[in-house]
């Protein structure tokens, strides 16, 4: 459990951290990105304003400078016409090449100039990028003109940005993870220590309280011989019994989730033992006038703790007989698939509600309050049959269709 624990608080550190590493990262990308569209923007629109070319501002001629582009002292807009690359296409009314301008670009010819000009008119849109180059369409004069500036520098810079961003991101990540592996033991060491505390105390209150409940039923008997029957021995018998069975369950429990069946993990016949312990609630069932079904593959045997198995098969019918209602059915079955054994044990019941599912094997939960004194348990078997599952590394699961019927579900790995 304290394993699980630890692992739960690295993946949700590690998942909170990526999050919001993903943010940050994706964040800056896409308003780096909206800031090398605007500006590709801005400059298209100053191509566009001198039919595909930006206003003369050379040789520091002031008349000449007053005109240049965005009409300001910035010294990045007055090199903003040697910076900028760019091409342009013409085409006339009929779709023909009026005219191509390739002069402020090296990288693109006059064929390939047309070949992006055609492929932006077939695609419809009136912006957007090509490549590398975000483009830009209008009329004037009945001819289309199409002017493309190239933003590879800006984009690879961008690209650049992001995979060093995810890199370091990366390194970030698995650095923290293996700090939150080393710390994550010192977090749950408290819990840790405590957890065992629980369990010794389980354990030892359990056989402190033995032999005070062995002495009282003793003593009852005792009291019952000289005397004879009486109402209030039999109260007491009963309720030693009752706390005698409880002491040992918790006890049963401490154990299972210790697991400490690891020495007596050995091979044996599963469908031998699901057909014995079946057999014998045959005779339960139909005195109360239930359907008992036993569907068990021959010849399935798994390693594991036979007398723990044992126990698990036997809580889990226990537990259908118990619950299902009168002249209602039960059935258990066992196969393997595989590599997979599964062992299903099903019971029609009188409610069964689908929010109790995730607590029906919690300590002390009992979906139906009211049938305490009917069934006379203390909602600890499928506690235990969970930790019984757990330690043979199996997994254990509840569900329900119609809110009348239980199927619990036990899976083990041959």
């Amino acid at each position: 459990m304290l394993k699980k624990l630890r692992i739960k608080i690295v993946f949700a550190a590690m998942l909170s951290l990526f999050i919001v590493l993903a943010i940050i990262v994706c964040a800056i990308s896409f308003f780096n990105y909206r800031n090398i569209v605007s500006d590709a923007d801005e400059t298209l629109a100053i191509l566009v304003d001198n039919d595909g070319s930006f206003p003369d501002s050379d040789m520091g001629n002031p008349a000449n400078d007053k005109e240049s582009p965005k009409k300001n002292n910035d010294p990045g807009s007055l090199e903003l016409p040697y910076e900028s690359r760019y091409f342009s296409v013409f085409f006339t009314a009929d779709g023909n090449v009026a005219s191509t301008n390739t002069i402020k670009i090296a990288a693109v010819d006059t064929n390939s100039a047309i070949a992006y000009a055609r492929e932006v008119l077939d695609s419809g849109k009136e912006e957007g990028f090509k490549d590398d180059y975000r483009y830009i369409v209008y009329r004037s004069d009945d001819e289309t003109h199409i002017i493309f500036l190239d933003c590879g520098r800006k984009l690879s810079s961008l690209y650049s940005f992001i995979l060093t961003a995810v890199g370091v991101s990366a390194a970030g990540l698995i650095a923290v993870m293996l700090l939150l592996i080393f710390l994550s033991g010192r977090i749950v060491k408290p819990f840790a220590q405590n957890y065992e505390k629980q369990k010794r105390f389980i354990t030892d209150a359990g056989h402190e309280l033995k032999t005070p409940l062995t002495i009282i039923d003793a003593d009852a008997q005792i009291l019952q011989m000289d005397f004879g029957d009486s109402e209030w021995l039999s109260d007491i018998q009963n309720q030693t019994s009752r706390l005698a069975e409880l002491t040992n369950n918790l006890i049963l429990l401490s154990r299972a989730e210790e697991a400490q069946t690891d020495e007596e993990m050995i091979e044996f016949p599963l469908s031998d033992v699901a057909e014995e312990i079946a057999e014998s609630f045959k005779a339960p069932a139909k005195a109360h006038g239930k359907i008992l079904d036993v569907q068990i593959q021959p010849m399935v045997s798994m390693v594991g703790d036979e007398r723990a198995i044992r126990r698990l098969i036997t809580i889990l019918m226990d537990n259908a007989n118990k619950y299902s209602d009168d002249n209602g059915k039960i059935a258990i079955t066992l196969e393997k698939q595989k590599n997979i054994i599964r062992l299903n044990v099903f019971n029609t019941a009188e409610f069964v509600s689908k929010e109790s599912l995730p607590h029906l094997f919690d300590r002390f939960y009992r979906a139906d309050e009211s049938r305490n004194s009917q069934t006379g348990g203390h909602g600890l078997g499928l506690s235990i049959a969970s930790a019984i599952v757990a330690t043979h590394k199996g997994k254990i699961s509840a569900s329900t269709q119609d809110e009348k019927s239980l199927l619990i579900t036990v899976s083990f790995t041959a």
